[in-house]
């Protein structure tokens, strides 16, 4: 049974977020839902920045799963070189553009287990489709959100999943899509790695990482 106190802290932080970022959206840019998992899969190890980059052209020359059949794996792998570990990226965009047509007539699922069987699509890829293409609440684990969550005392784990539904226990299900989105922008904006703005913090005196008398346990 979660703590209402949790839920109360875990609620009053990422109100403080929806304010300070009211307009927030997804990081990647697409069109469809075909293209958010695309894009989705080459973010794997690689800045949303530059994946947007790289599907600029892509989505202009691969418009269907057809499109990226048709072409052989090493003109693919040439189009998405930039964003790392292209080969793999490339075999499982082509794998995955196969199911898609094999089970689901070209078309990305809702269901979102359907969405965890396609191939390079794990539960993070599954929750940015599910909850930005869909609206289907979901909460995708990025390493904004992992890094985030451990700092502001929700979990002391680096597993994804765990994260995610420790998250989902504390939050209203209203909050679980631009949960992952105000982390995320938190993260890139203030929150830095290396060098947190602590002092132009909206959530400095409730973080337990810069304030310890916050009341709250890491």
């Amino acid at each position: 049974m979660i703590d209402p106190a949790e839920k109360k802290y875990a609620k009053k932080i990422f109100d403080l977020l929806g304010k300070e970022y009211p307009a927030v959206r997804p990081a990647l840019d697409y069109a469809s839902p075909f293209q958010l998992l695309i894009s989705t899969i080459l973010s794997a190890q690689c800045t949303d920045e530059r994946v947007n980059i790289v599907t600029k052209n892509l989505f202009k020359k691969y418009k269907k799963p057809e499109d990226y059949l048709k072409v052989e794996s090493s003109e693919l792998e040439k189009d998405i070189f930039s964003t790392g570990f292209y080969r793999q990226k490339a075999k499982s965009i082509r794998n995955c553009c196969a199911q898609l047509i094999e089970k689901h007539k070209g078309k990305v699922p809702k269901d979102f287990d359907a969405l965890t069987k396609l191939s390079g699509v794990g539960r993070k890829t599954a929750s940015v489709v599910a909850g930005n293409a869909f609206g289907i609440p979901s909460i995708a684990v990025d390493t904004h959100v992992k890094r985030l969550s451990n700092l502001l005392g929700f979990v002391q784990s680096s597993d994804p999943e765990k994260i995610e539904f420790r998250l989902k226990e504390l939050l209203p299900e209203s909050y679980w899509i631009n949960s992952s989105h105000w982390l995320a922008t938190h993260g890139r904006n203030v929150c830095f790695a290396r060098r947190p703005q602590c002092n132009i913090c909206v959530l400095a005196d409730l973080c337990p990482s810069y304030n310890p008398k916050s009341g709250v346990k890491k």
